[in-house]
């Protein structure tokens, strides 16, 4: 049982970890996605100083619009993979649980036998010693 609770905790891990690896990976494209709207709310506003071509505001407003909607995709993206990563890492910690209660289990039994075994082998040895102290003198020479 401790092996098959202990090989599903380091599947669990496993998945965890990619699920992890997921979500940092979905939080560097928002950031990156981000920055680059960033850059085009600058260039739009920094326009309005000076007067731009109607094809060159036109097409930098397409790719700000474009960049809007890349960023509610990215956004929806890393809250999935959030999710995904919360989810897997409360199976992890289930399993993980679990490994730990069986440990405990095995520890105690481990225990108990220890005890045992040493309250037998007292009573081998206490009686040893009570048979020694019977023991006629005579028979000792």
């Amino acid at each position: 049982m401790a092996v098959l609770r202990a090989h599903r905790e380091a599947r669990a891990r496993e998945q965890f970890a990619t699920a992890v690896q997921a979500y940092v990976q979905a939080e560097e494209i928002l950031s990156r996605t981000r920055v680059r709207m960033a850059a085009l709310e600058a260039a739009l506003f920094s326009g309005r100083s000076r007067t731009y071509p109607a094809a060159e505001a036109a097409l930098l407003l397409s790719d700000y619009r474009r960049e809007c909607a890349a960023e509610v995709e990215t956004e929806r993206a890393m809250i999935a993979a959030r999710e995904e990563m919360e989810k897997h890492r409360a199976v992890y910690l289930e399993a993980h649980r679990q490994v730990e209660v069986v440990r405990r289990l095995e520890d105690k039994a481990r225990l108990k036998h220890r005890q045992e075994t040493d309250r037998e082998e007292q009573a081998a040895f206490d009686d040893l010693a009570g048979r020694r102290r019977l023991k006629p003198s005579f028979l000792s020479s």
